[in-house]
């Protein structure tokens, strides 16, 4: 297909209607035909500002442990008396409580 080119080639704007040389011509952003003294810059604000990211993962994660708590609480009656003597035995170590 040929198309029109040339000194003497002539546009319509597709906004006003007017009919200006094909090479003083301009396309604006939108995609639109105009002539010189109509042709607009895309305004600032229809542009999309990229914004930094939120960092909400690690690289590479790893699971939280499941460390097993053993507690031996033992009762042991003396014999002969009533006094209760427990122990019991944790992470930080030995506990006894004797009454």
């Amino acid at each position: 297909m040929a198309f029109a080119k040339g000194k003497y080639a002539l546009g319509v704007s597709d906004r006003s209607g007017f009919v200006y040389r094909l090479r003083d011509m301009k396309r604006e952003w939108n995609g639109l035909l105009v002539g010189p003294d109509e042709y607009e810059t895309k305004h600032p604000q229809l542009t999309r500002r990229t914004r930094a990211r939120d960092t909400l993962a690690l690289r590479n994660p790893r699971p939280d442990r499941k460390e097993p708590v053993d507690f031996l609480v033992g009762v042991a009656q003396l014999p002969g008396e009533q006094v209760l003597a427990i122990v019991g035995l944790g992470r930080l170590g030995q506990i006894e409580v004797q009454s």
